[in-house]
């Protein structure tokens, strides 16, 4: 890595260390001012790379920076002198004295969400199109036949085109066939086309087309060709919901369509001067979801706008709501849909590099990208599986069915046995990423 790139990505890396920092103080805080004893504070996991013994508590930061935790004198009998009857210690206070502090790590992580957020909207403001609707950037269909010199190109059968405003296509309905039409132009016209991959990642290319020659390339029509949707289209509203300016209104666009597989969507299209009115009936995928075969974008040049006074806090929840349904629809995805999903799965690295492209393109959007990465890290902890802070609540909830604490033995187990699953997906996930990185 350059060192502009690094430079680029010690911001993320700030971010990630700062949420960290964030949720274990969640828990710290909660222990210290319900009078609970709190004896380490820990940034990262394994041996200790620097520490610092305060009069109650050690504050280290060790050398595996995958989370970090908050320490109890009952976890390490032999290192303390206090009576194992004091009602200060965590395992000596009622379950919910010690739900909230092991909650208290999520309830921080979404607070520094929400709080970002507003002061993202007061400061370099929400990013929006300058012009409302969503655009229809490219129409994506599958090639189904070409002529000779269309083949010479390395343009074949099975590749997938992604087309924009500088072609069109003819449709013939009896026949349901579509053909690639090529805009008269005197400069050479670039044609991105994602070869067809028997095995592997699939190949993204741009084929230049010669200017001003007709070319044949038969394509599968989709929902969009169908129903007349044309690259450059701009869709007003959907089923009575006007689109406005804000850049995720693209995504509310695609929500819709994959929710009504088979169902008509009426669709208000601004094309030129023209406003037209099409039905379209998006077509459904083997997930069961609703595609039209159309790239959408936000309309225009992306500005800001800033929101002063209370405006703001609205502005910020609203921002912080559409952020938290995400993640979570996104995790049932994750499930439902575990073995074409669970790919997209990133870790630390992937993360950082992520931030790294987002300072280098606009450092304002970092605001975003540190309450995206903060809500993710408290949807995550408070899954109930072992290690993470839902594990902890888990028990404290099997604890209070039973009338008793679940054996010690068996939650030092469990804890253990998911700590090490835990390290181990994050140091796959930190190769896995690395290697990615890494021009092949």
């Amino acid at each position: 890595m350059s060192i502009s790139g690094i430079l680029y990505a010690l911001p993320a890396i700030a971010v990630l260390a700062l949420l960290i920092i964030v949720h274990e103080l969640g828990h710290f805080m909660a222990a210290r001012l319900q009078g609970i004893y709190a004896n380490k504070f820990s940034i990262g996991f394994g041996p200790v790379l620097w520490k610092y013994q305060g009069p109650e508590t050690e504050y280290a930061l060790r050398a595996f920076p995958l989370g970090g935790f908050v320490g109890f004198p009952e976890e390490d009998p032999d290192e303390n002198t206090i009576d194992p009857k004091d009602p200060n210690l965590l395992k000596n206070r009622p379950i919910l004295d010690r739900a909230i502090v092991m909650s208290a790590g999520v309830i921080a992580n979404l607070i520094f969400a929400y709080l970002v957020l507003v002061l993202q909207m007061a400061t370099v403001g929400a990013p929006q199109a300058d012009k409302p609707g969503v655009l229809v950037s490219r129409i994506v269909s599958e090639v189904t036949a070409v002529g000779s010199q269309v083949a010479d190109l390395g343009i074949k059968v099975g590749d997938t085109v992604f087309f924009d405003q500088k072609f069109d296509y003819t449709y013939n309905s009896s026949a349901n066939t579509a053909n690639l039409v090529v805009k008269p132009s005197e400069q050479v016209v670039q044609l991105p086309v994602q070869h067809k991959s028997e095995g592997g990642k699939p190949e993204l290319a741009k084929i230049a087309l010669p200017k001003n020659t007709a070319v044949s390339i038969e394509l599968k029509p989709n929902a969009a060709m169908r129903y007349g949707i044309k690259p450059g289209d701009v869709i007003v509203s959907a089923d009575g919901r006007t689109f406005g300016q804000a850049i995720d209104e693209q995504g509310s666009l695609r929500k819709i369509i994959e929710v009504n597989p088979g169902t008509p969507i009426d669709l208000e299209v601004q094309r030129g001067d023209q406003l037209l009115t099409l039905a379209v009936t998006p077509a459904a995928i083997a997930s069961g979801e609703g595609r039209i075969g159309a790239g959408l974008d936000a309309n225009g040049a992306l500005t800001r706008k800033r929101v002063s006074g209370l405006t703001a806090f609205s502005a910020a929840a609203n921002e912080f709501q559409k952020i938290v349904y995400d993640t979570v629809a996104g995790f049932g995805m994750l499930v439902s849909r575990f073995n074409t999903v669970a790919s997209q799965v990133a870790g630390p690295v992937a993360i950082v590099a992520a931030g790294s492209r987002i300072t280098q393109s606009d450092a304002a959007n970092l605001f975003y990208f540190a309450a995206l990465i903060s809500v993710n890290l408290a949807i995550i902890n408070i899954l109930p599986l072992p290690a993470l802070d839902g594990g902890h609540l888990a028990f404290l909830l099997l604890e209070g069915l039973r009338g008793k604490p679940v054996p010690s033995k068996i939650q030092d187990g469990v804890m253990q046995t998911g700590l090490m699953l835990l390290l181990g997906l994050g140091i796959f996930l930190i190769i896995r990423d690395t290697a990615n990185l890494i021009p092949q």
